[in-house]
């Protein structure tokens, strides 16, 4: 009776919103329409997992078999999108040596990478900067622009010099129009790349209004997407609220940085919106109750504001709960998991904005060196890896659901159709005796 209920409000809500009434072509690539993501013509809900670290260790062909580890655990867990970094600039084994200038071995890393999410039937979310020094960052390309004669004050000027923007756009195009050397496939026309992020946590504190923010991303997006029409595109936003929605600025942690949820997800390139969330970071000292209540609002606010505002899909792209944290358990670790599978589901089966979330981080056995305190090694913790199994489970069910009355539609129109055309037929013929 319960799938039936459930039947009955999904059947009810594709005749609402009219889900299926563009179906695309069978292509592999993840759309959206509405509120959701699509994919091959059906709604497409996924729990996922974050491995910035993908690259890097495929990189090295002796550490490629951690990738494909990776990519194994997670599938056996109904785990089907992985968020991982398209960048490494300056520094040890970089990508980018210097703008323009590229690591062949390590590209072929990240050729690897695509190849064997693909093999599991997992999409991959690829970013291509960092906020942060780690892995180069803004910092890297504004210290590349100083040397080249431009005069900046500020790693902030990433956002607003035209040198260091163009060096950040080559990037795009170096990466976007790479042919994997593996499959043979330009990264741009690659089903398994599901969407592009322009910066994992782009932050500008020295314009708190949130202006230079938003045209960098309205400049970068419009760039982005005049390469590439195929795939999805987001900001990699953590979800604050800036001075463009003072009043909602109640539900931030107690800091600026530059950004605004709903004003730069507005932006037409912007296909999904994304939220972080890390309570046990911006309430350190709060107790783990404080904390929950805090996650479940911040939750909520943004999936209705996704739904109602913005009108675009939503994705938790990072949460976890850190280990390093004072009095911490394993039992309030799949605590704040349940909280945002809880959500998500919840959302996703009523029709709303949450299509899905991505945990950070996730590691296999011998990556001691990778420890953040935040990492899942699946195969040393069974309890939170049943939670991150139940949810798949639920959003795999869901999908299915859709599938069946899709077919359902189908078989519907299909004797309509038949139907018109017997009548066609047999207009004016004396049927009767």
């Amino acid at each position: 009776m319960k799938s039936w209920g459930l039947a009955l409000l999904v059947l009810v809500l594709i005749q609402k919103q009219g889900i299926f009434q563009q179906v695309e072509a069978a292509d592999g690539f993840v759309k959206t329409s509405g509120l959701h993501f699509v994919l091959n013509g059906l709604p497409y809900h996924a729990n996922g997992f974050n491995a910035y670290w993908l690259m890097y260790a495929a990189s090295d062909p002796s550490q490629r078999s951690k990738a494909s580890s990776a990519f194994s655990e997670a599938a056996s867990h109904g785990l089907t999108i992985a968020r991982t970094w398209a960048f490494s600039d300056g520094g040890y084994r970089p990508l980018q040596y210097s703008p323009g200038s590229y690591n062949e071995q390590v590209f072929q890393g990240l050729d690897f990478v695509i190849s064997e999410a693909g093999k599991y039937g997992i999409k991959l979310v690829l970013s291509l900067a960092n906020n942060y020094e780690n892995f180069g960052g803004k910092k890297q390309y504004v210290d590349w622009g100083r040397s080249q004669g431009q005069y900046l004050t500020s790693d902030d000027d990433f956002f607003r010099n035209s040198v260091v923007k163009g060096f950040y756009k080559n990037h795009i195009k170096t990466v976007l129009t790479r042919r994997n050397s593996i499959t043979g496939v330009v990264y741009k026309d690659d089903p398994t790349i599901m969407a592009w992020e322009l910066m994992n946590e782009p932050r500008c504190t020295s314009d708190p209004s949130g202006r230079t923010i938003q045209a960098w991303i309205t400049e970068m997006a419009s760039y982005l997407k005049s390469i590439d029409g195929n795939h999805l595109l987001e900001a990699g936003l953590e979800g604050f609220y800036g001075q463009a929605s003072q009043q909602k600025q109640q539900y931030n942690p107690n800091f600026q940085v530059g950004t605004d949820f709903i004003e730069n997800n507005q932006i037409p390139g912007i296909d999904f919106a994304t939220v972080h969330s890390y309570p046990d970071q911006w309430f350190s000292s709060s107790s783990d109750e404080a904390q929950l209540s805090f996650l479940n609002d911040w939750l909520n606010n943004h999936i209705q504001d996704a739904q109602n505002i913005l009108r675009k899909p939503l994705l938790f792209t990072e949460f976890g709960k850190s280990s390093k944290t004072s009095g911490y358990s394993t039992y309030q670790r799949d605590m704040v998991f349940k909280t945002v599978y809880s959500a998500i589901y919840s959302s996703a089966r009523s029709g709303g904005a949450a299509v899905g979330g991505l945990f950070w981080q996730l590691l296999t056995e011998g990556m001691d060196s990778f420890r953040d305190g935040y990492e899942i090694v699946l195969s040393e913790s069974p309890s939170t890896a049943n939670v991150i199994s139940q949810e798949s489970h639920k959003l795999y069910m869901l999908r299915r659901m859709y599938a069946r009355l899709r077919n359902v539609q189908k078989w519907k129109r299909a004797r309509a159709i038949r139907r018109a055309q017997w009548l066609n037929r047999n207009k004016g013929k004396n049927t009767g005796n």
